[in-house]
């Protein structure tokens, strides 16, 4: 995910659209970019855990 977001800095810079910021500026953005996917991921990976003792339904409701 990491590489994901260096890629994608990088993508910009070659485009210029990162081109007209300076530098630091360009990696705080990058990194607040990383920061923003790490506590995405660690959302969506807690958040699914099921109670012990609860059967597990799905997204689907009731078949």
């Amino acid at each position: 995910m990491l590489f994901l977001v260096g890629a994608l800095l990088v993508f910009g810079v070659v485009l210029g659209t990162v081109a007209h910021v300076p530098v630091p500026v360009s990696v705080v953005a990058g990194l607040a970019i990383a920061l923003w996917l790490a506590v995405f991921l660690a959302r969506e990976r807690f958040s699914h855990r099921r109670l012990p003792g609860r059967p597990h339904t799905g997204r689907g409701g009731r078949r």
